[in-house]
């Protein structure tokens, strides 16, 4: 978090969205009420260390770590704030003095603080504990505007893949030694992700479609949403066609596995230095349509999800629930979470960033890459564009040609079986997981490599043969 980020907040002043609490020694207790109201209605920003006018007191600084401490125990506290959220926090000095920056995501569920429902205005936070109609319009605004929040009653954990939710578990205690999901068992982690929750309409409860659509098996994926995929697609000399292809249905945390591969194989990557580190401007802009693509999508919009590459491009289409129409302004613009369950969930395992963030990475990166702007536009359908220079499609063209140079060297050097350590010594490569994903399945599944022991894949034995005469008298 930069300084000019908290310039522009405290510029702004407390509002809607914007909330400044002192907490020069300890945390002001109202500030979960704030967490609270927030996460119930559009998000927002909590800023610690900061005066109601906007001067920045800043948070004694032998009281910061234990403010943190408190302050994360807390909202993980679901006799405190149910249910329990986990929010990312920010120590950030600004004019010498230390000071937390919160981002409170809007929920797709209703929450409570101390067993009281807050709501907010303009004027701050409001008790609307035993205002019904003021409380059962929040259920209903919650239950019908965000369709990952369909319940599927006769969904179970057997219908989920434990591998990938074992997976996600992984990516988050690597984002965050502590974190909760660490010790919970997959329905504890389930439900504490709000995957798992009641319809108020029909008072049943189950699996929601957020839960299916992150860690469902195929076939459970097809059976909620029949139409979900995302196809990734390089049109560069086959204009009416297509030159490579990848038709993606599975869960989205594999999915955007192979997004941004199918990115890293089809688009260079020049060299990049954030300071001392080198960054893959690339990766960053995949991640980015990875992110939208998946996160922000409509799922129950049967129009199909692409990501395209061109000579002179890349777009992206998927279809979306819009709040607005037009291109989007970098300079004033209000993000607003399409699924913020799922999005919490790629916040967590480290998949994605703050909500909108990405439009300002974006920006930042494809002036990086491509010297351009991406053009965004919401409607119906989201779609983004980046233009590509001459420059960046030269280096792909050579990338392409590279490749296709690989692939003719390996088929002649294996007119007679060879083993996986053969082809790997005769590339000179060392990484053997990156050699057999991106280099041997691909040749298999095309039908340029065929295996000696077919039946046995896996065969400590297994040789492989470009002889096609050789398969077919098989």
């Amino acid at each position: 978090m930069n300084s000019e980020r908290i310039k522009s907040i405290l510029r702004e002043g407390e509002g809607l969205k914007i909330e400044f609490k002192k907490c020069r020694n300890s945390i002001n207790k109202d500030a979960y009420e704030t967490v609270c109201a927030f996460l119930n209605r559009h998000g927002g920003v909590l800023l610690l260390g900061v005066e109601d006018n906007g001067t920045v007191s800043g948070i004694d600084e032998d009281h910061i770590e234990q403010i943190k401490k408190e302050f994360v125990t807390t909202v993980n506290n679901p006799q405190k704030i149910f249910p329990s959220v986990y929010l990312s926090m920010e120590q950030v000095e600004f004019d010498g003095r230390q000071i937390i920056y919160v981002y409170i995501p809007e929920s797709s569920q209703v929450h409570r603080c101390g067993g009281k429902i807050f709501d907010r205005n303009e004027d701050g936070d409001l008790d609307i504990t035993n205002n019904n109609a003021l409380v059962s319009g929040l259920y209903m605004n919650k239950q019908t505007f965000y369709t990952e929040n369909t319940v599927y009653p006769h969904c179970h954990i057997s219908d989920l893949r434990n591998d990938i939710i074992a997976r996600a578990k992984q990516l988050a205690v690597f984002q965050r030694e502590s974190h909760p999901w660490k010790d919970m068992s997959d329905i504890e982690m389930l439900k504490s992700s709000k995957l798992f929750t009641k319809d108020f309409q029909t008072n049943k409860e189950g699996f929601t479609l957020a839960a299916i659509l992150l860690f469902g098996k195929e076939e459970t994926i097809l059976s909620a949403v029949p139409h979900h995929r995302t196809d990734l697609i390089v049109r560069r000399e086959n204009l009416d066609r297509y030159d490579d292809r990848d038709d993606v249905r599975t869960n989205l945390i594999e999915s955007y596995d192979r997004i941004i591969a199918f990115g890293q194989k089809h688009l260079p990557d020049p060299f990049y230095l954030e300071g001392t580190q080198r960054i893959s401007v690339r990766d960053k802009i995949f991640r980015e349509i990875a992110s939208n693509i998946l996160i922000h999508r409509e799922y129950f919009n049967a129009f199909p999800a692409k990501i395209i590459i061109e000579k002179n491009r890349i777009y992206s289409e998927n279809g979306n629930k819009p709040f607005f129409g037009g291109i989007l302004n970098p300079d004033n613009f209000s993000p607003h979470p399409k699924n913020p369950v799922i999005a919490r969930v790629f916040k967590e395992i480290g998949l994605a960033d703050e909500l909108g963030s990405g439009l300002r990475n974006l920006m930042k990166f494809v002036q990086v890459y491509s010297n351009s702007r991406p053009i965004m536009v919401e409607g119906d359908v989201f779609k983004i564009t980046i233009p590509l220079t001459e420059q960046v499609t030269e280096q792909a063209t050579e990338q392409a040609t590279e490749q296709a140079e690989r692939i003719k060297k390996i088929l002649n050097y294996c007119k007679e079986p060879k083993t996986t350590a053969e082809i790997m010594a005769y590339l000179e490569l060392t990484h053997r997981e990156h050699f057999r994903s991106e280099i041997l399945k691909p040749l298999i599944e095309k039908g340029l490599l065929f295996l000696t022991i077919p039946d046995k894949p896996n065969s400590p034995k297994q040789k492989y043969h470009s002889n096609k005469k050789q398969e077919k008298n098989k």
